[in-house]
């Protein structure tokens, strides 16, 4: 192996995932949330190297199943988005917050196995959902939206 070297499309994957959980973490930023620009952007980035892990990464072993690793992968991103979450009596709030943590790892690991337009198309998707949706929320729950 060339420890010299990183090949260039690994660099793309990597930096495709940074920018799209950059842009799904701006709407949580900008509406004050916890997970927010760097949590997103650390979930996708590292969604895309385990994945890219789990089909690069081990090419002597004898035992080469990338969907252990992706298992694990939704496993820790369901601890995390279960931190976002807050349950009172009558209310749960981090609900949005917690689906886009487990979506964010979703386009990381698009990006990692080299799906680069789901990954764009499901992104273009859910900032339209965050940002546009937002005032019908009311209409459904009778909440005001925040």
């Amino acid at each position: 192996m060339d420890w010299t070297f990183l090949p260039f499309d690994i660099i793309v994957k990597i930096l495709l995932a940074a920018a799209l959980g950059l842009a799904l973490g701006v709407e949580r930023e900008w509406s004050g949330k916890a997970a927010g620009v760097r949590t997103n952007l650390i979930i996708s980035v590292g969604s895309c190297l385990f994945t890219i892990l789990s089909i690069d990464g081990f090419p002597y072993s004898d035992i080469t199943d990338p969907s252990r690793i992706a298992a694990q992968i939704v496993t820790g991103v369901g601890f995390l988005g279960a931190g976002a979450l807050i349950h009172t009596e009558d209310h749960v709030r981090g609900l949005t917050t917690a689906a886009n943590i487990w979506l964010v790892a979703a386009v990381g690991m698009a990006c990692g196995i080299g799906l680069p337009l789901l990954a764009i198309f499901v992104t273009v998707i859910t900032v339209f959902a965050l940002i546009a949706l937002r005032p019908f929320s009311s209409l459904f729950t009778g909440k005001r939206p925040s």
